[in-house]
C-alpha cells in the first residue's frame, strides 16, 4: 500500500542551520532587575538559569516576570523563585520540524540547544530564528519567482491573510496594566492591543513593556496608556507574506496588527510564531512537492 506522508519547507532542515549561539544565561541567585536588564540589553524573551555549579536548572521567560509583576512580588525577588523548571531542549542535529513539534506541544516560543554534555548548552533555538531562515530560503528559490513570472502575477504568492491568527486581544487604553496582563496570560499572544473610548486601536502593550514598567517601579493599577507603544505596526491581510515578513525582521519585531478595507479595523495578528507554523516565507510554489509517497 501506499502511504503519503506530508513535508514542508523546513523538512530535513536541522537545528543547527537556525540556533542562534548565544545563550543568556544567569544563576538562580541573581534578581528579577538583573534579568530584565540581560533580556533587554540582548533582545531575548528567556534566559537560561544555573545553579551553583552552574548547571541548567530552570528558564525565566517574560511571562514568568509579568506574572511576577501582577503578583506584586518586588524586583529584588530572586530568579530561582519563579523559573520554570527543567529547561527543554533540543540538539542541533535534530530536525526543525521536530523542535517545533515540541514547541507547540509545551507551548513555548524557544528551546535551548545542548551540546556533547547535559551541561554544555551551545544556542537557542526560537521561533524568530526559524522564520529568519524560511525567509532567507523562500525569498531566493527560483521555483517560485519564476513561477510567479511566467504566470504574470503574484497568484502563486501567500498573503498575510494565509498565515495571520484570525483574532485579536484587545484592551481598553483606560484601563489598569493588571487587565492587560490578565488579557496575556489568558492567552498565548504576545502583546495586546488597545482601545480608546471609540474602540478604535490606540496603542499595544508587549511582554516588554510590561516587564520594563515593573523595572521602573509602576504599579499595576496604572492606567494601560502610560507605558503602551504607538502607532500601532499595522499591514493589510491582503499584503504579500513576503513583504511583511520583511518588514518585520528589519524592524525587529514580533508581529504585525492585521487590518482589512479599512486601516482602523484590526481583524488578527500575524506573529513570527504563526509565520514559523506555516513553514513557509514567501509563496506555495512548493505545496505540491509537500507530500511523499512511499
Amino acid at each position: 500500500m501506499t502511504t503519503v506522508r506530508k513535508r514542508s519547507v523546513l523538512s530535513g532542515m536541522r537545528v543547527k542551520e537556525a540556533m542562534r549561539r548565544l545563550v543568556i544565561r544567569l544563576s538562580s541567585d541573581q534578581t528579577l532587575a538583573r534579568g530584565i536588564n540581560h533580556l533587554i540589553k540582548f533582545k531575548a524573551g528567556a534566559l537560561l538559569v544555573t545553579d551553583q555549579k552552574e548547571s541548567p536548572c530552570g528558564v525565566v521567560s517574560k511571562t514568568d516576570i509579568m506574572a511576577a509583576f501582577y503578583g506584586g512580588l518586588p524586583v529584588e525577588t530572586r530568579l530561582g523563585e519563579i523559573m520554570a523548571a527543567p529547561p527543554l531542549f533540543c540538539y542541533p542535529d535534530e530536525e526543525i520540524e521536530a523542535g517545533l513539534q515540541r514547541m507547540g506541544e509545551h507551548r513555548v516560543h524557544r528551546l535551548f540547544v545542548q551540546g556533547a554534555t547535559s551541561d554544555a548548552v551551545i544556542g537557542t533555538f526560537s521561533y524568530p530564528d526559524i522564520v529568519g531562515l524560511l525567509y532567507r530560503y523562500c525569498s531566493t528559490c527560483k521555483k517560485g519567482h519564476r513561477r510567479a513570472s511566467a504566470e504574470g502575477s503574484d497568484d502563486n504568492r501567500a498573503r498575510v491573510k494565509e498565515a495571520m491568527t484570525p483574532f485579536v486581544i484587545s484592551s481598553a487604553a483606560a484601563a489598569p496594566i493588571s487587565e492587560a496582563i490578565e488579557v496575556l496570560s489568558a492567552h498565548t499572544f504576545g502583546a495586546v492591543l488597545l482601545t480608546d473610548s471609540s474602540g478604535k486601536p490606540a496603542g499595544v502593550i508587549s511582554k516588554t513593556d510590561l516587564i520594563l514598567a515593573f523595572h521602573h517601579g509602576c504599579r499595576p493599577e496604572r492606567p494601560a496608556a502610560e507605558i503602551m507603544g504607538s502607532p500601532v505596526l499595522s499591514c493589510s491581510g491582503e499584503d504579500l507574506l513576503a513583504d511583511a515578513l520583511r518588514e518585520m525582521l528589519i524592524r525587529d519585531v514580533q508581529r504585525f496588527f492585521v487590518h482589512g478595507d479599512d486601516p482602523l479595523e484590526i481583524k488578527g495578528v500575524l506573529s513570527l510564531s504563526d509565520a514559523a507554523r506555516f513553514r513557509s516565507g514567501t509563496c506555495k510554489a512548493c505545496i505540491p512537492s509537500r507530500f511523499i509517497s512511499d
